[in-house]
């Protein structure tokens, strides 16, 4: 079926996606592209660029959602921003220079390196050397963020040069392949950088949600430039894909506040390793 209703079943399965995806910190793109192309049989460009533009609209309502539970560390993500953002648009660019099998390739596995490190319970011996490691690159002061509902949450910020550089990484994959920078934020966030899940997840939607929108602009001039069917077949999909990520980008943000940390880590590796899977399956497939 053609027309405005062509892509309605968008609708339900966008909503699963962004809730997954804002409840995690990863992007929706990391779901949204693939399924693109192996479902909708988008080519790879339109597929990531589609992607990018679904995620502006859904990071942006789970954005206002964090924002209103007052769980973003602007400080951190300032600085994650200030190297992530260059980094995505040098990522666009690349993008057209290098083959996308390679870059997912890249991403796949290192997907499946950074899932096992949050599947794996270090013993304490490891924990005692991360420790010692983390207190060199570490905020001499301890910061305090307070939600919404009064309860204060303090911390301090362990191995910030790691997770700068880590984001200036995830920057590139963005604006490459659509993604990587939430799942790079994920693992150095919560598991090297040691902040609470909470506020985790809040600030790496806030950096993603800003990183997307610059880095979706060029492949919305794409867009217009080409026109013809490929434009209209994107406002198509677009008009129930939008709808369900802001649902989503809604009912995402009050699951991630009822999980423990300990459940959200070892979920996140689940997650990752599926994400992995889907990537390299796409690879193999097309």
């Amino acid at each position: 079926m053609n027309g405005l209703f062509e892509f309605w079943y968008m609708l339900p399965v966008s909503v699963v996606f962004a809730t997954v995806a804002l409840g995690s910190g990863v992007e929706g793109a990391t779901f949204f592209s693939p399924f693109f192309i192996l479902v909708l049989g988008l080519d790879p460009m339109t597929a990531i660029g589609a992607g990018l533009i679904t995620e502006v609209f859904g990071f942006s309502s789970g954005l206002y959602s964090y924002v209103r539970r007052r769980l973003i560390d602007y400080r951190m993500g300032g600085q994650l921003l200030a190297v992530a953002v260059p980094m995505a648009l040098a990522g666009t660019y690349a993008a057209h220079f290098i083959a996308d099998d390679i870059l997912k390739t890249i991403l796949g596995m290192g997907l499946v390196a950074v899932a096992i490190s949050f599947v794996r319970t270090p013993d304490a011996e490891t924990v005692s050397a991360l420790n010692d490691d983390a207190v060199v690159d570490a905020d001499e002061a301890e910061r305090c963020v307070t939600p919404s509902d009064g309860e204060e949450v303090c911390y301090r910020v362990f191995n910030r040069t790691e997770g700068l550089f880590t984001g200036g990484i995830g920057g590139l994959f963005i604006g490459m392949v659509s993604t990587g920078l939430g799942e790079m934020n994920g693992y150095l966030l919560l598991q090297r950088c040691r902040i609470p899940s909470r506020v985790a997840i809040a600030t790496s939607v806030f950096v993603v949600a800003v990183t997307a929108l610059v880095a979706s602009a060029g492949h919305v001039v794409e867009f217009v430039r080409a026109g013809g069917d490929q434009l209209t077949q994107l406002l198509h999909l677009l008009l129930w894909v939008v709808p369900g990520v802001v649902v989503g980008g809604q009912v995402g943000p009050a699951v991630a506040e009822r999980i423990p940390d300990r459940v959200l880590e070892l979920g996140m590796g689940v997650l990752f390793l599926l994400v992995s899977g889907i990537l390299l399956a796409e690879v193999a497939l097309t």
